[in-house]
């Protein structure tokens, strides 16, 4: 099984999880953990650590889903991602949204973490739309 951290800058982490109770109910095997103004990167190093141990516990992978590339979130988990120490392994991608972090149900039950990784991103990318008119009109025969 597949742990999900969705990890953040302020407060989309958090608003990202309720927004998910929301639609699909309760997602225990998803934690948050977001960067605040106050404590810093070293503050955040610290918060992440406890929620990868938490994450971790009985996981055969964490998926750390972040908000942006190469931002504090991001960094931080892939410094754990890259470590061979680290057990169970890490995969991290950027990005997160709603759909994707719906999504994650149907990727938990694998158990490589990088195997879910692409197959979460392959799934979300139709998500990702330029809304158009309906180019069909609906008949109403039935």
């Amino acid at each position: 099984m597949i742990s999900v951290i969705v990890a953040s800058h302020g407060p989309l982490a958090g608003a990202l999880l309720e927004s998910a109770k929301m639609v699909y109910g309760e997602l225990p095997y998803v934690h948050g953990v977001t960067l605040g103004e106050t404590a810093g990167i070293e503050g955040f190093r610290h918060d992440f650590s406890r929620t990868l141990a938490s994450a971790s516990e009985g996981a055969d992978g964490v998926l750390v889903l972040c908000d942006m590339q190469s931002g504090t979130p991001w960094n931080v988990a892939c410094e754990y991602a890259f470590s061979p120490q680290t057990m169970p392994p890490v995969a991290v991608l950027a990005g997160v949204n709603l759909p994707m972090l719906l999504q994650t149900d149907d990727v938990r039950a694998l158990q490589n973490v990088h195997t879910a990784a692409a197959l979460l991103l392959e799934l979300t990318h139709p998500t990702l739309v330029i809304a158009a008119p309906a180019s069909v009109t609906q008949s109403d025969d039935f």
